[in-house]
């Protein structure tokens, strides 16, 4: 049966990817709704090609991307196609609601909160690329969604739900998440402090965006995922453990209580998780490449160094603290970012600052069960970021 899909963040890496799995199998998926961010030209050119009903976007021209589309989608052969379009800050949530059957949700940062309900409470089948939506919005996210409503598309958490089908709950020892280590693995703190911004982009074996890339440097990103394989699976901060594996190979793994392990392999591609996103519990054939075993490989595993990168212990405090701290430690983390590829900070300000932040944030105060409570945090985490770093609040 074909499955409609909604994409959210339809021009960024993962919409990107997205369409590809659409593209080559299109006896399974059409294309219900687009949602981009401020590349209006890319949007239309996949409005033209996918043809979807409705297409949305969060800033920009309406006129200009209507007519835009009308172009691509005459060049295209498709003189009729006429959508209809969606400017404006809500616009991704217009199209998360639009009651796709999968609702891909690849938009990066917090501004995928209100995205991520609208998906759920339309009743569609989530397919998370938005970790930082599940983050912040824990207790939210969880009252709104069904059983098996969301599906991961995070790689780890993606190979995380795959093992898990390989035994009851009550056989699961730990999580195991693996993480490449960045660019600067194995560097001591002292010598992180003079890294570019340039540097901290070169990752080794994943191309992602400027924020997620920079977040696996620093281990934010990794972080982040402890908190959503707690919210996701169930398990408790001191049954979640984090190794480094350079290869990029063996994307997480789960230890059973007899001692067996099942790890989940792929070359580094987000292809596959986002195939199974979209056609879970069923896998979608030649999604992306298999491991060569005809080749002679060797992976390696490594502990976390928490002194170079104190991110992920940070991150299990946050998690442990619950409510509105984890909404603290995303936003800060993302002005920091922002601040050190505009050379305002150096490196290890970013999670120092983050840090700061976080001992300094009351979560009593604010209302964490409501998505105004939830982005207040936001908002307070940015301000005092900036007022910390002396940048104009």
């Amino acid at each position: 049966m074909t499955r409609s899909v909604a994409l959210l963040g339809s021009t960024g890496s993962i919409g990107t990817q997205g369409l590809d799995i659409i593209g080559r199998n299109p006896e399974r998926f059409t294309v219900a709704a687009l949602a981009g961010g401020a590349n209006l030209d890319l949007l239309a050119r996949q409005a033209a090609e996918h043809r979807p009903p409705l297409v949305a976007l969060a800033t920009g021209d309406r006129q200009r991307l209507t007519e835009a589309i009308r172009e691509y989608a005459v060049a295209g052969g498709h003189p009729g196609y006429a959508p209809e379009v969606v400017v404006g800050e809500d616009a991704a949530s217009v199209a998360a609601g639009c009651r796709a059957d999968v609702v891909l949700n690849g938009i990066t940062g917090a501004i995928g909160l209100r995205p991520t309900l609208a998906a759920l409470a339309a009743g569609s089948t989530l397919a998370l690329a938005n970790k930082e939506s599940l983050i912040i919005g824990g207790p939210l996210v969880a009252a709104a969604a069904g059983p098996d409503q969301i599906v991961p598309v995070d790689s780890e958490h993606s190979a995380l739900a795959q093992c898990l089908r390989g035994g009851t709950a009550p056989e699961v020892r730990r999580l195991v998440l693996t993480a490449s280590g960045g660019p600067f693995r194995g560097r001591s703190r002292a010598s992180l402090a003079a890294v570019t911004p340039a540097q901290a982009l070169a990752h080794p074996t994943w191309d992602m965006g400027r924020v997620v890339t920079t977040n696996s440097a620093t281990l934010v990103n990794k972080g982040l995922e402890v908190i959503e394989a707690h919210l996701l699976f169930g398990i408790p901060f001191e049954r979640i453990e984090v190794v480094v594996h350079p290869q990029s190979v063996v994307h997480s793994m789960v230890e059973f209580v007899d001692g067996s392990t099942l790890a989940q392999c792929s070359p580094p591609t987000m292809l596959i998780p986002i195939a199974l996103g979209l056609a879970w519990p069923e896998r979608v054939a030649d999604a992306g490449p298999a491991c060569d075993w005809t080749t002679a490989a060797t992976w390696e595993f490594f502990p976390l160094d928490n002194e170079a990168f104190p991110a992920v212990a940070l991150a299990r405090r946050v998690g442990a603290a619950g409510g509105t701290y984890p909404a603290v430690y995303n936003a800060a983390n993302e002005v920091c970012v922002d601040a050190f590829h505009e050379g305002r900070i150096a490196f290890l300000d970013i999670v120092d600052t983050v840090e700061r932040v976080v001992e300094g944030h009351n979560g009593m105060h604010l209302n964490a069960l409501s998505v105004e409570g939830v982005l207040a945090a936001d908002d307070w985490a940015r301000r005092e970021a900036r007022r910390i770093l002396g940048l104009t609040v």
